[in-house]
């Protein structure tokens, strides 16, 4: 299956994405913040990153915009998980090249089907 990097400030949360990722046979790295995401990246390649907004030290979309001037990430589908819904945020994320955006409390099985599409 595909190699993951789950971020978000919230070890709850964290670990709930992972737990339904690793369920479906994924493998799953953690990360708390879009810097320490930004070095996991450097470091090894992921075929999805899932990724909140609001996060301390670097949030979401600047961590989109960083990853997306790494040349191994320009194709990598980027998710934003978020309680965030506005659309004006909506398009400050896609601008910055995030390929979706999930709402939290997330359902396990939509986010799923929403990694299985945009992996392929």
């Amino acid at each position: 299956m595909a190699k993951i990097l789950a971020v978000d400030d919230s070890a709850s949360m964290r670990g709930m994405v992972a737990f339904t990722l690793r369920g479906a046979g994924h493998e799953v790295s953690e990360a708390e913040n879009g810097e320490l995401a930004l070095g996991a990246a450097r470091g090894e390649r992921f075929d999805l990153v899932l990724a909140d907004v609001n996060m301390p030290v670097m949030d979401g979309i600047s961590m989109v915009r960083e990853l997306r001037a790494l040349d191994a990430y320009r194709g990598v589908p980027i998710l934003m998980l978020t309680t965030e819904s506005h659309a004006d945020k909506k398009m400050e994320g896609k601008a910055a090249g995030a390929t979706g955006w999930l709402v939290k409390p997330f359902d396990p099985e939509q986010l799923l089907a929403t990694v299985k599409r945009v992996l392929g």
